[in-house]
């Protein structure tokens, strides 16, 4: 006896049959909802500092990390060429400026000294000012997409993940992205500009911009310790030539907000309780809507710089 199937039976494998796709689709957009938030990397916006709602995890413990693709902690041929060839070029010009100056003064020795050495110092000063200014915009705005300083960006801002990393780094490793903006052409151009009859301006600008290429490797110093830094670099630290540790620690309290200048650091009180960056802050905010990294991590900070309060007391931060 034949047996025919039951209607329902056909009805119900009809409705199945055509609500296939539907079904697919559903299970596709499920899938799509439940995956998780894709990691953001020093490109993008989000990259801030690194840290926590950034999509990188801090390391546990002492463990390097690059954050830049292809960067590494090993110096290669072509980081000690272009910081080779970049100091033997400021050094020259620097000496070439002082024969300049003794040339002026009639061949005198001791006024060519004194005001050489005046220049050099002036310009050791406010290299630590220049440096941070330059700390403070590169940690707080920008990326590694930013044209030009895109990778020196992704520098900082990463180093806060992992501050020991730069510890690793050979020393033409570690300033060879400063020989972009404070190299050769730099100091090619201002010198040409300066011409002959001002040899202070070009001895000025020579010596400036060695000491923002050096102001990373003064970095690397502070967080070193003295046993690894050696007794000359500590006596450094100690007599303020070059940043020292503490003061240095200071800038990697959380929201990261001041003690930018890493020179010598004289500049980071007078910058910090003038609130001189806080005050930068609010006029590019007024400009373009654009907000600090360390707004980002602080909320409290953005309120205060925009009701004017620009001072920073970095106490109100250490918890």
């Amino acid at each position: 006896m034949r047996m025919e199937p039951s209607s329902s039976f056909g009805t119900s494998l009809k409705a199945a049959t055509l609500m296939a796709p539907e079904v697919e689709e559903a299970v596709e957009v499920r899938i799509k909802v439940e995956e998780p938030p894709q990691p953001k990397s020093f490109l993008d916006d989000g990259f801030v500092f690194g840290m926590a709602g950034s999509g990188l995890v801090r390391p546990k413990g002492k463990v390097a990390q690059v954050v830049v693709e292809g960067d590494t902690t090993e110096t290669q041929p072509f980081q000690v060429a272009i910081v080779a060839s970049t100091m033997i070029n400021h050094t020259l010009v620097g000496l070439f400026a002082m024969y300049q100056l003794l040339q002026i003064n009639n061949g005198a020795v001791a006024p060519t000294i004194g005001l050489s050495a005046f220049t050099i110092f002036s310009s050791w000063l406010i290299a630590d000012l220049g440096s941070g200014v330059l700390h403070w915009s590169v940690d707080n705005y920008g990326n590694g997409r930013t044209p030009v300083m895109g990778n020196l960006i992704a520098a900082f801002q990463g180093h806060h993940s992992a501050p020991w990393t730069i510890t690793e780094r050979g020393f033409c490793n570690n300033v060879y992205k400063l020989c972009t903006p404070f190299g050769i052409p730099t100091v090619a151009a201002i010198s040409l500009l300066a011409g002959p009859s001002h040899p202070m301006v070009s001895l000025f600008f020579t010596v400036f911009c060695t000491m923002e290429i050096m102001s990373q490797e003064f970095h690397k110093w502070s967080h070193m310790t003295k046993a690894t830094c050696g007794p000359l670099i500590t006596k450094l630290q100690n007599v303020g030539v070059a940043i020292g540790r503490q003061t240095h620690g200071l800038h990697h309290v959380a929201p990261y907000e001041g003690n930018y200048c890493i020179v010598s650091g004289v500049c980071n009180k007078i910058l910090d309780k003038s609130g001189f960056f806080r005050m930068l802050e609010h006029i590019v905010y007024k400009i373009n809507g654009v907000e600090s990294n360390s707004w980002k991590l602080d909320p409290k900070l953005k309120a205060k710089t925009l009701r004017g309060e620009y001072a920073l007391n970095l106490n109100d931060y250490k918890s």
